[in-house]
């Protein structure tokens, strides 16, 4: 009976023990042991920590899903930059003979089709254009008063 007695003791002071040393614990061990709690044991855990140090976790998950709900935004639009490019040319202006001259330099059209190119304003130049060759297609016929536009 002894023999149970000190067991009984021996198990109950390690507990006690426990309780009254601060055990560091890093990130990692803290996230594996999150990782293999069950949902309401998480959830119970959150409660707990809400209640321990007086915070909502309510306002920290908006936060945090509006930050991602804005990264995600700007990951979409680097994706979806564009790599091909339409240039269009929306009117001559005053200098037509020049116009046809610069649209002709830029495609391999014919002095009757890049005339009747510049006359049915606004058409198409150039479709799949990079971004530096619709750049520079627009700083040109811009520069012979053409009006330009990219999409």
């Amino acid at each position: 009976m002894a023999k149970k007695e000190t067991d009984k003791e021996q198990q109950s002071k390690p507990k006690e023990q426990s309780k009254s040393t601060t055990v560091k614990l890093s990130k990692e061990e803290i996230m594996g042991g999150i990782k293999n709690l069950t949902v309401i044991e998480l959830s119970e855990l959150v409660k707990d920590l809400e209640t321990e140090f007086g915070v909502s976790a309510v306002q920290s998950v908006t936060q945090v899903v509006a930050s991602a709900g804005s990264q995600s935004t700007q990951q979409q639009a680097a994706e979806e930059e564009k790599t091909s490019f339409t240039v269009i040319l929306s009117s001559t202006g005053d200098k037509k003979i020049q116009v046809i001259k610069e649209i002709r330099s830029f495609t391999n059209l014919g002095l009757k089709e890049a005339k009747d190119l510049v006359d049915g304003a606004p058409k198409t130049v150039k479709e799949n254009a990079s971004k530096e060759e619709a750049e520079e297609m627009k700083k040109k016929l811009e520069a012979v008063g053409a009006v330009v536009e990219i999409k």
